[in-house]
C-alpha cells in the first residue's frame, strides 16, 4: 500500500518528467545553433533514405515501377551487401551498410560512437532522476536526508551536455585514427561472444587499477583544488553526476576507459571496436550506478563482495576520502585505504590487536 500511495504523486512526477525533457531539448537546440550542423543534417539524410527505401519497395510491387533502391541510399547498401554476403547475420550487414553509406570511417565511426554515448548515458541516468522523485524509494537512498532537487539534477545535466559536445565530441573524432594505428578492427564479421567476454574482463581490471591510482592523485592538495574539487560538489551523488567534473578530470579518468582497450590492441593485434562499444557501454552502466545513491538487497555486490557499487562510492563523496577505486574492491583493501564505518572499525581492531601483542 505504501508503494501505492507514493505513486499517487504521478501529477508532479509527470510535470517533472516534461520539464526535464523540455529543458534537455532547448538545451539541445541551442547546442545544435551554435555547434555544426553536420550530425543533425546526417541523421536526417539517414531518415529520408528509410523513407525513401520504403516508397522504393512499394513501387517496385506496383505495376509501373518508378523507383529502384539505389546503392547511394543506406538501405540500398544494405541490399548490395545482404545480395553477396549471405554468411553475415543481420547485425553484420547493418553495420557493413552503415560504414559503406557514408564512405567515410572516420565519420562513420564518430557518429554512431557520439550517439552510443548519449543514448546509453542519458539513457541510464534520467530513471534514475526519476526515482528520486519517488518517497517509496527514499528507504533504498543511501543519503537519504539528501535528495537532489529538479533545480539541482538540471543543473548537472547542462554542465554534463556542454562537457560531451565541447569536450568529448573533438576526442572521439580524434579516436578512429588512433585506433586504426593500434590496428582496431572495424568491418565484419564480428567477434565471438567468448572473445568479448573475456577481454572486457581484462578491460574492467585495468581500468579499474588506472582508476584507482589515478583518482587518489588527484586527491592531492593541488589537484584536488584546481581538478577534482568539482566533481565532490554534490557529498550525496545522483545518476546523472557521474560525468560532471572539470574536462581535465573527464581526460585523466577517461584514458583508463579507451586506453586500455587500445593498448591491448597494440599489444595483442586483437580487438574490435564493437567489443570496446560493448566496453564502454558496461563502464557507463557501472559509473551511473555507483553514483545513483541507492543501496538495494539485489546489488550486485551482495553477490559479488569484490564488487564495488553504490555503497562504496557513495561514502567517497560524503567522506571525502578513501574508496578510491571504480569497480571492485581490492585496491582499497590491500592498500588499507578504505573508507566508512565498518573500515574504521577494522581498521581499529587490527590496531589493538597489533597492540595486544606487543603487550605479550
Amino acid at each position: 500500500m505504501q508503494f501505492f500511495r507514493s505513486v499517487n504523486s504521478v501529477a508532479p512526477l509527470a510535470l517533472f518528467c516534461s520539464r526535464l525533457f523540455l529543458k534537455l531539448f532547448s538545451f539541445l537546440f541551442i547546442v545544435r545553433v551554435h555547434l555544426s550542423s553536420l550530425l543533425y543534417r546526417i541523421f536526417h539524410l539517414v531518415i529520408l533514405d528509410t523513407a525513401y527505401y520504403l516508397a522504393s519497395l512499394l513501387a517496385m510491387n506496383s505495376t509501373s515501377s518508378l523507383f529502384s533502391s539505389p546503392a547511394e541510399t543506406y538501405w540500398g547498401q544494405f541490399d548490395e551487401i545482404t545480395k553477396y554476403n549471405v554468411h553475415l547475420n543481420v547485425w553484420e550487414r547493418l553495420w557493413a551498410a552503415w560504414y559503406a553509406y557514408l564512405q567515410n570511417d572516420v565519420l562513420a565511426t564518430g557518429i554512431m560512437s557520439f550517439v552510443m554515448h548519449e543514448i546509453i548515458y542519458f539513457g541510464r541516468s534520467i530513471p534514475w532522476a526519476i526515482i528520486d522523485r519517488i518517497s517509496y524509494f527514499n528507504k533504498y537512498k543511501i543519503q537519504n536526508q539528501k535528495i537532489p532537487t529538479a533545480q539541482e539534477q538540471w543543473s548537472c545535466a547542462k554542465l554534463v551536455l556542454l562537457s560531451h559536445f565541447t569536450v568529448e565530441l573533438p576526442q572521439i573524432w580524434l579516436f578512429h585514427p588512433m585506433a586504426q594505428y593500434v590496428g582496431l578492427a572495424t568491418g565484419v564479421p564480428f567477434p565471438s561472444l567468448l572473445t568479448m567476454l573475456y577481454q572486457i574482463a581484462v578491460f574492467f581490471v585495468l581500468e579499474d587499477t588506472w582508476h584507482y591510482w589515478s583518482h587518489r592523485a588527484l586527491h592531492w592538495g593541488p589537484l584536488y583544488k584546481n581538478i577534482h574539487k568539482i566533481h565532490h560538489q554534490y557529498s550525496a551523488p545522483f545518476g546523472l553526476a557521474a560525468e560532471y567534473a572539470s574536462p581535465i578530470e573527464v581526460m585523466i579518468l577517461g584514458l583508463g576507459t579507451v586506453g586500455a582497450p587500445l593498448l591491448w590492441c597494440a599489444i595483442t593485434g586483437e580487438l574490435h571496436i564493437l567489443t570496446m562499444y560493448i566496453w564502454i557501454v558496461c563502464r557507463l552502466f557501472q559509473a551511473i550506478d555507483a553514483h545513483s545513491g541507492y543501496e538495494f538487497p539485489w546489488s550486485l555486490h551482495h553477490f559479488l563482495p569484490f564488487w564495488a557499487g553504490a555503497e562504496h562510492h557513495d561514502v567517497h563523496h560524503e567522506k571525502f576520502i578513501g574508496n578510491y577505486s571504480s569497480s571492485f574492491r581490492w585496491w582499497d583493501y590491500i592498500l588499507d585505504t578504505e573508507s566508512g564505518p565498518e573500515a574504521a572499525k577494522k581498521r581499529r581492531e587490527r590496531r589493538l590487536a597489533k597492540e595486544g601483542k606487543k603487550i605479550q
